[in-house]
């Protein structure tokens, strides 16, 4: 009789990863992830697991979809039927509950501010910008601010994926240049979101 956890031998999980990485598991990939978020789950590891089927570009897109869509989704909620649930849920998050406050009167501004920032869970704030007064419209086109996390957390994936395969660049098997330059480029990826975010936390330090 078998036991649970059998079905993660090596080859079911091998079978399962290249389901994922066709096109059809790519698109099952976008859902997965709105459904991901909309429930409060938390989605670094997502977006890492992302970068590493898909890689860095490939990965952010189908990552920014589902982030979207599930941005989307938690908005909507909290602007409707979960409004009393978000109440309870920020009001031990005073930070978040004083976001809702400011983005009713700054709008745009500062909701790509807080989306730039890491300061602010994603997942949360969704829920925190439901309950404002923000405009649907401004909101989300406010999502685009979330990118530059997105690409580097993608990133980190797509590397993680690389350093499994680092053998064969020690060996001569794989091209050492285009593995240095996908460092150097998720380097330059880390310092962009840290230059971004703590220019966000500034302006938003001015606004407080």
């Amino acid at each position: 009789m078998p036991i649970p956890g059998d079905w993660l031998d090596p080859e079911t999980t091998a079978k399962l990863l290249d389901l994922l990485r066709s096109p059809a598991g790519a698109l099952a990939f976008v859902p997965l992830y709105a459904l991901w978020v909309t429930l409060l789950l938390p989605g670094v590891w997502a977006s890492m697991l992302a970068g590493a089927l898909y890689g860095t570009w490939w990965g952010s897109l189908i990552v920014f979809v589902g982030a979207c869509l599930g941005a989307e989704a938690a908005f909507l909620l909290g602007r409707t039927w979960m409004r009393n649930w978000a109440r309870r849920r920020l009001a031990v998050v005073p930070k978040l509950l004083a976001i809702e406050q400011a983005v009713s009167r700054e709008g745009l501004k500062l909701v790509l501010l807080t989306r730039l920032s890491p300061a602010f869970p994603f997942s949360l704030l969704n829920f925190a910008y439901g309950l404002s007064e923000v405009s649907l419209r401004d909101y989300t086109i406010g999502l685009i601010g979330i990118l530059p996390g997105t690409i580097l957390f993608c990133g980190l994936g797509a590397l993680a994926g690389d350093v499994a395969r680092f053998g064969e660049v020690l060996s001569g098997q794989a091209d050492a240049g285009t593995w240095a330059l996908r460092i150097v480029g998720l380097l330059a990826t880390v310092v962009s979101v840290w230059v971004a975010g703590k220019a966000a936390q500034r302006a938003l330090q001015v606004k407080d």
